[in-house]
Formats: C-alpha cells, sequence, structure tokens
C-alpha cells in the first residue's frame, strides 16, 4: 500500500552510526533529523509491516505505547545496541523509552519476524483510498527479514522505512488514534539475491482481471502461462526461455508448503496450484533463476513463493454469475484484530466453458493461524483442501479446421479431461533468542490425480508381428498419480564479525520423503477400457539437503554473499510393468498383446516386477555482489548452479548421476526513486543459462522428456509507478534458447513477453446516501511473439487486453470484469508434429506432420458481488 512521505534528500547511514545516533540525541533533535531514501524497490517496499513508532511519534502519542513496544523480546534484543545501558540511560523518561523502541524498529528494520502494528486511522485512510486494508504476512520458505545492515537492494528495509514509518507516526498522533497493539509475527523477507529476484506486492493489481491464482505469477516479468488440458488442469509455465511445463522446471512453494510433485506421472514436479483462493494471496516472490541457497530440487528456470494474508477483516461473501455457465461463491473470515495472518476462505467453482468439452467444478479451502507461543517465538498453522473434476477439448489440427471440418472451440474426443485431490498441512515455529533467530516448519499432503489426453489421434498403436491383427486402436493416455509426501525444513541465523566487518551466518536443511504410485495406460478409443499399459511405477523417493550462506559487508555500499548448498537424492522403485517385450520369445507361447510380460529369452519363466534404488549426492554453489544505492542506482550480479531430479521411470540399478545440473548467471541494474505522490522503481538486466539434460515436449508421452544440453541468453526490462490513486506495472522479456549440439531453437518456448497491468482507484467526488462511493479500475494487456515450432516452423502472436471496474458504498462492492475484451481468436499453443485424428483401420497413418492448435478463450464477462459484516468501512 503506497502512502505519501517527503523525499528530502540522499542520505545513506552507516546503520551503527545511525543506531547510536538515535539513542544519544535528544527527542527534539530527533524531529529535525532529515528522513533516508530508502534503497529498496516500491515494489517489495509493503511486503514488511511498517515501523509505527519513532522519536516523533513519542512525543506525541500516550506513554502506553512506548511501554507496550519497549516490552516485546525483539526490542530486549537488539544485536547492535546494547540495549540494558539504553535503557538505564533513559529510563527517566517515557520519551526515551519510546525512542528506544523507534531505534529498534529501524534496526531490525521494522522487526518484521516478531512485530506488528496496527492502525484503525491508516486502515480507514487506505479505504478512502479505494484500498482495502492489507495483510502483512511472509513469504512461504523465506528468511525473515532480520536487523540487517545497510542492504542496497530489493528485499532489505532500512532508514528509508524509518522516516517513512516516523511519518505514519505522526500522522496517527496528529489523528489521536488509540495505542498501537502488537502481536507476535512469524515469518519475515529474504534478502535479494540479485536483479532477478522479485517481491511482488498484488495491492491495487488484484483488480486485474485473473481467472486462477496461478495467474499473479505473470506480475514477475517473463511468465507466460498456457493450458492444453483444460479449466482445472495444472498450467504450464514458461519463463526464461525455460518450458517448465507444469512445475518440472519451477519450485513453487504457498505458504511455506512445497508444491512441486515428486515423481509424479505425467511430469517429476507437477505443480497444480488451482487449490488457491485469489483472494487469500497478499504477495509472491519470483525468483528468476537459481541464486538462492534455500532453492532445491526442480529450481532450475527459478522459484515461486506465494505469500497468504486476508485484508479484509470479518466475514464476507463474494458471488460471481458470468458467462459459459460460471458461478462461483467464496467465502472469508478473519479477525478484527491481528494482521491477516490468521483467516479461514472457502470457495465453489462451476462453468460449462467455452466451446465443446470444457466444463469444469471444483472446491477449495484453506485456513491458517498464527499464535504466540512464547516472548519471542510464534506458531503458524496452515492447512488446505481442494477437489476438481473437469474435462478438455484438447487439441485441433489446423488444416481441419481451415476446412470446416471442425469448429475454432471443438473437440475430438469428449473422453478428455482429469481429475484432482489434494490435502496438505503445515506447521511452522518461528523463534529468537539475542542475535540468533531461526525457523523450524513441519508438513506433510495427499495428492491424488487422473489425467485423460489425447495429443495424436491413432498414430502409435504399432500391429507387433504376435499380436492378433488389429487397427489403430486410440492414443488416449489415461494417467494416475497418488502421493503422500511428508518433510521438514528450517534455518538457523546468527550475526558476528569477521575482522571487525559485519558477518551474518546462516545454516539451513531441507528433508522430505514421498511415497508415489503412478499409472499410464491407453484406453480404447470411445471407452474407458484399458488395452495397454505404459508404465506403472511405485516409488518411495528421499531428499535431504543442508546449506550454509554467509554474507560480508567490507564496505556499507557492498555486500558479498555465498552459500553451499549440498543435496543428496535417493530413489527406490518398483517397476510393476518392467518387462515389455521379448528380444526372443516362446514359439508355443508368444506373449500376444500382454503388456507386461512374465518371460525372458526363449519363453524362460520370471516375474513382471523389478526392484531398482540407487541415490547421488551434488554440491551446489551460489554467489551474489550488491553495490549501492548511489543516486537511486543498485548494481547487482548472480551467479548459482541448480538441479532438477530425475524422473523415476529413467532409473536404473546404481545409477550415479540421477541428477540435470544448471550453471546461471545475472548482471543488473536497479533505479528506485521515491517521491512525495509516486514512487518509481525500474530494473535492466542480462542473463544466462546453461543446462546438460533439458526438458522438451514428445506429442506421443503427452508430456516432457529429457533432452540434450541447452543454452539460453536474453534480457528483462521492468518497472511499476506507484502513486495515491494509482499503480502501474510494465515488463518485456527477450530470450534466446539453443540446443547446444545443433544450434537450433528450442520449441515453444517464447523469445518475447511482454505484460502491463494497471489499476486506477480513489474516492468519487460524491456521496451515496451519506456515504462515500469508492471506484476501482483494472486493465491487463498480455503479449507474446512469434514461438518457434518443430520442423522450422512459427507460431502465431497472442495479443489479450482484460478489463475490470469494481464499485463499492459502505460493505458492498459490485464488479464487472471482462476478459479478452476485443474476442481475439488466438491460439493458447501451438505444435508441429504427425497425427491422425480420422482413421482407424489398417492403413498407415500420414508421416507427414501438420500444425496443431489449443483455443484461447474468447470474450468472457462475469459480475461479482460481495459483502462484509465486522469489518471496517
Amino acid at each position: 500500500m503506497l502512502r505519501p512521505f517527503r523525499f528530502e534528500g540522499y542520505s545513506m547511514l552507516w546503520p551503527k552510526v545511525f543506531f547510536a545516533f538515535l539513542l544519544y540525541t535528544s527527542a527534539a533533535s530527533a524531529e529535525e533529523r532529515p528522513e533516508a531514501v530508502a534503497p529498496n524497490p516500491p515494489l517489495e517496499a509493503e511486503l514488511q509491516p511498517k515501523p509505527e513508532t519513532t522519536t516523533k511519534a513519542a512525543e506525541n502519542s500516550a506513554t502506553e505505547n512506548s511501554a507496550t513496544e519497549n516490552s516485546t523480546p525483539e526490542n530486549s534484543t537488539a544485536e547492535n545496541i546494547n540495549t540494558e545501558n539504553s535503557a538505564t540511560d533513559h529510563a527517566a523518561t517515557a520519551n526515551a523509552a519510546t525512542n528506544n523502541a523507534a531505534t529498534d524498529h529501524a534496526e531490525t528494520n521494522n522487526a518484521a519476524e516478531n512485530i506488528n502494528t496496527e492502525n484503525p486511522a491508516q486502515e480507514r485512510a487506505e479505504k478512502e483510498a479505494g484500498l482495502l486494508p492489507e495483510a502483512k504476512e511472509v513469504l512461504p520458505g523465506q528468511l525473515l527479514k532480520e536487523e540487517e545492515e545497510v542492504a542496497p537492494h530489493p528485499g532489505e528495509r532500512e532508514e528509508g522505512q524509518a522516516a517513512q514509518g516516523a511519518e505514519e507516526a505522526e500522522r496517527k498522533s496528529l489523528e489521536k488514534e488509540p495505542t498501537l497493539s502488537t502481536v507476535v509475527r512469524g515469518k519475515s523477507i529474504p534478502k535479494s539475491r540479485g536483479a532477478g529476484d522479485f517481491q511482488v506486492e498484488v495491492g491495487p493489481l488484484a483488480w486485474v482481471p485473473r481467472n486462477s491464482a496461478a495467474q499473479l505469477l505473470t506480475l514477475a516479468p517473463g511468465i507466460l502461462l498456457t493450458n492444453e488440458g483444460g479449466a482445472l488442469h495444472a498450467e504450464s509455465i514458461f519463463l526464461r526461455g525455460f518450458d517448465a511445463r507444469e512445475g518440472q522446471d519451477i519450485e513453487l512453494w504457498v505458504g511455506g508448503f512445497p508444491i512441486n510433485q515428486a515423481g509424479n506421472i505425467h511430469g517429476n514436479g507437477y505443480a497444480d496450484l488451482h487449490f488457491i483462493i485469489p483472494e487469500l494471496v497478499d504477495s509472491i516472490r519470483v525468483l528468476e533463476g537459481p541464486f538462492d541457497s534455500r532453492q532445491g530440487n526442480f529450481a532450475v528456470a527459478g522459484s515461486a513463493e506465494y505469500r497468504l494474508g486476508l485484508g479484509q477483516k470479518g466475514m464476507t461473501f463474494k458471488g460471481s454469475l458470468g458467462s459459459h455457465g460460471l458461478r462461483r461463491l467464496l467465502a472469508t473470515w478473519r479477525p478484527t484484530s491481528g494482521d491477516g495472518q490468521s483467516f479461514v476462505g472457502a470457495q465453489v467453482y462451476q462453468t460449462q466453458g467455452f466451446g465443446q468439452n470444457r466444463d469444469a467444478r471444483s472446491g477449495s479451502a484453506m485456513a491458517q493461524a498464527l499464535f504466540p507461543v512464547a516472548e519471542a517465538s510464534s506458531l503458524r498453522l496452515f492447512s488446505f483442501a481442494y477437489f476438481g473434476n473437469y474435462h478438455s477439448a484438447g487439441i485441433l489440427r489446423e488444416d481441419e479446421v481451415q476446412a470446416g471440418k471442425k469448429g475454432f472451440f471443438d473437440s475430438y474426443d469428449v473422453g478428455q479431461g482429469g481429475d484432482s485431490a489434494q490435502l496438505g498441512f503445515l506447521a511452522s515455529l518461528t523463534g529468537r533468542e539475542g542475535a540468533f533467530r531461526h525457523e523450524q516448519r513441519m508438513f506433510f499432503g495427499f495428492r491424488n490425480m487422473r489425467l485423460r489426453e489425447n495429443f495424436t489421434g491413432f498414430v502409435f498403436d504399432l500391429q507387433l508381428p504376435q499380436q492378433p491383427l488389429h487397427g489403430q486402436r486410440g492414443d488416449m493416455l489415461d494417467k494416475t498419480s497418488k502421493s503422500f509426501m511428508a518433510g521438514a525444513s528450517g534455518y538457523g541465523r546468527m550475526r558476528t564479525q569477521l575482522w571487525e566487518l559485519p558477518l551474518e551466518w546462516e545454516l539451513g536443511y531441507f528433508a522430505r520423503v514421498d511415497r508415489v504410485s503412478g499409472q499410464q495406460t491407453r484406453l480404447l478409443a470411445g471407452t474407458d477400457i484399458p488395452y495397454h499399459v505404459d508404465k506403472d511405477l511405485d516409488s518411495v523417493l528421499g531428499d535431504i539437503g543442508l546449506y550454509v550462506d554467509a554474507e560480508l559487508k567490507p564496505w556499507h555500499l557492498l555486500s558479498l554473499r555465498a552459500s553451499i548448498r549440498w543435496e543428496l537424492l535417493a530413489y527406490s522403485v518398483t517397476d510393476n510393468c518392467f518387462v515389455k517385450e521379448v528380444r526372443r520369445p516362446s514359439s508355443t507361447n508368444p506373449p500376444l498383446d500382454e503388456s507386461c510380460l512374465n518371460q525372458r529369452d526363449f519363453g524362460l519363466y520370471r516375474e513382471r516386477f523389478q526392484n531398482l534404488s540407487t541415490a547421488g549426492s551434488i554440491f551446489i554453489p551460489k554467489a551474489s555482489a550488491l553495490l549501492g544505492p548511489f543516486l537511486d542506482f543498485s548494481l547487482m550480479a548472480s551467479y548459482g548452479r541448480g538441479f532438477r531430479s530425475i524422473d523415476p521411470e529413467y532409473i536404473g540399478q546404481d545409477l550415479k548421476t540421477p541428477f540435470a545440473t544448471l550453471s546461471s548467471w545475472e548482471v543488473g541494474a536497479l533505479y528506485n526513486r521515491k517521491g512525495e505522490t509516486a514512487t518509481l522503481e525500474a530494473r535492466a538486466m542480462l542473463f544466462g543459462t546453461h543446462v546438460d539434460k533439458d526438458l522438451v515436449f514428445s506429442e506421443q508421452a503427452g508430456r516432457n522428456i529429457v533432452g540434450g544440453g541447452t543454452t539460453r541468453l536474453g534480457t528483462v526490462l521492468s518497472g511499476r509507478l506507484q502513486g495515491r490513486f494509482f499503480d502501474l506495472s510494465a515488463n518485456t522479456t527477450w530470450v534466446q534458447s539453443t540446443f547446444d549440439e545443433t544450434g537450433l531453437l528450442v520449441p515453444y518456448v517464447p523469445r518475447f513477453v511482454g505484460r502491463l497491468d494497471g489499476a486506477v482507484f480513489g474516492a468519487l467526488p460524491w456521496e451515496l446516501l451519506g456515504n462515500t462511493l469508492l471506484a476501482r479500475f483494472g486493465l491487463g494487456i498480455n503479449w507474446v511473439g512469434r514461438r518457434p515450432l518443430p520442423y522450422g516452423q512459427r507460431s502465431n502472436s497472442i495479443f489479450v487486453v482484460d478489463a475490470n471496474t469494481e464499485w463499492q458504498w459502505r460493505n458492498f462492492s459490485l464488479g464487472f470484469a471482462i476478459t479478452n475484451l476485443f474476442n481475439r481468436r488466438y491460439r493458447l499453443a501451438e505444435f508441429n508434429y504427425v497425427s491422425n485424428f480420422q482413421a482407424t483401420q489398417l492403413s498407415p497413418p500420414p508421416l507427414l506432420p501438420a500444425r496443431h492448435f489449443i483455443a484461447g478463450a474468447p470474450l468472457a464477462f462475469w459480475a461479482s458481488l460481495s459483502i462484509n459484516f465486522g469489518g471496517d468501512h
């Protein structure tokens, strides 16, 4: 939430000098101290709680405010100030005591781990500006923003926020608001790992219409989402030249809970985000590249972490009706006290879908609670449940649509679709003891998925010599995966000195075990009858990672960070269909149509299954350097290695290298300027990545499979401008992805991706029945350039505009959203390969590749009405 502030000059003070200055300066001189310019970008400024108490506020606020804040654990254990001495020196007056509290706030960058302050006046002012109060929770799996030195990069809060907090406190005191309240915080914001570390507060950009929480990822530069599987099928994610599919190359977290499903039959790392209720997402951290020591398996293109929080207090009901039979009902609740980290939300969704065979229905519930358990510790509990059922139109051949044999939104097979169920629970304990802080998490989850899709029609049901004569029976793939996952993760952080230079250490761990059962069969066309088993695997997968991370500041404008992570992956796989063919079958008892055979050469008997096990480890170094800020600029450089585990189906006994590895680098510059009425943040960066075993889409497998090495080189430009009544975000990404051996472009990966999101909001100049009428408008524009396809082809470009308006009066809100405003017929995904959706006879299928596509959604609209009980209006 952007607030007005004064921009009086450039002030970069070494924190120790600044803290000492606060301690030994009187309250009167504190009023005259110039405000510092915050070096952090506006995209991240709201991710942490604002410091609500300063020396200026101490002069105007009640004495009990200072007593409340000074009694908090973090104020009594500040790292860089001897609080006992300061308390002794300044115990004479309540003003001085409050000054110590303000010092602690500045030192700890708002003490984001343990303190959050609420301000009813501030919330009312935000509402009058057209904004709801916003929750300040934390990104999953991230470090809390602890008491850091001067941080010239995103994700770190310093003197500028202290100055902003001073102005906030001054305004509060002028409004004579009641005493501030404090609650124990459970998580916080990590330090930036480079120019590609985007910590994006959703804020007013939530009013840009999006159909799911997954689409919030597009607030970060270079991300394209496609979906060939239906309304509730997991989105395919393209990032920095990677076809990450449904999570195979991007690590995803929600509220600290890992989402990637190891060993999934549809793709190792499959991640379904449809259980996330969009209204419960407060911000997202997208780290493009493998530059954070906390990134583990699947962080090839990068990682994304959803931070949860509910801004609206009380009980809220929201109903939506729209085109294509859309129905949605949402209910949320959060207590009137607290900062939005405790909430409950549930939704039910249904649609008939556009065109043929695109109906879907789902239900989702999420709950989170934060409890103080000790003076400086808090316990956070998070759980969710989700169920979904949907159908999919699948793919169409371009030539048959052009010939009028099929409509643009038609389907070849109405049997395509899927089901999904997810349950998850997480407990997180955060604590602090002096200069040491820690977080420990435990989690477990159950996931069940079934997916039916056909990319080729009738091509791959080959006639084998020993089989009875048959025609093509169909290429419909029926995939099922059931898994149970349990694990733990955590870290401990300590601040010390090296040669009198600030040095910060962090030790962390990650442990996870998955029990996965997956099967892939082929179905007889037009029926649910399986006629062939492709895969049948039972797997136990283990992942243990340990890391050490260090930050050294040899100069107040320079931060050097380095880490090493050691990862061990273990596999225990039972292949229940290990023998699929025999080179010299029995002449008297041939296998015929059996999928899983129980004979060796010459018909000798053997069991159908095979047990396989292996393990492997890898060391992963990462490093980054951040220089600045100077004249509102910061320079950043990062290097890191990452890895992706291999599918269980590729495991062999004692296979020594169950990893795909990559190395990546980036250099960039950040510009951040804060003025009286607006804040501008802009970034420019250059990056490169090399992967030794990339993933490439296979139409026969209906998923990505392991291919050769690839190299990427690209650039990113992004910016966000925020003001009192507007929020604008724009970005563009260009990337060249090529195969190492041939130099050809990697297919299906977009080279250009551009995105513009904007919102304007505020109170209208008239009243309705004595109450202010608030208005909000959101606009989103997405442009994707032509993508390379196999056999030297290129896809069409994509240009889509979405718009939304919302009106609020008292506790009622009415919204109207339109997607694909100009009703453009665009192809969301395009392919080029051999298929045959017509012939089922013995004649051979065609051998020439043809263009195929997934139709993008046409113009759609929906209206939403919400009512709130018990909140502030």
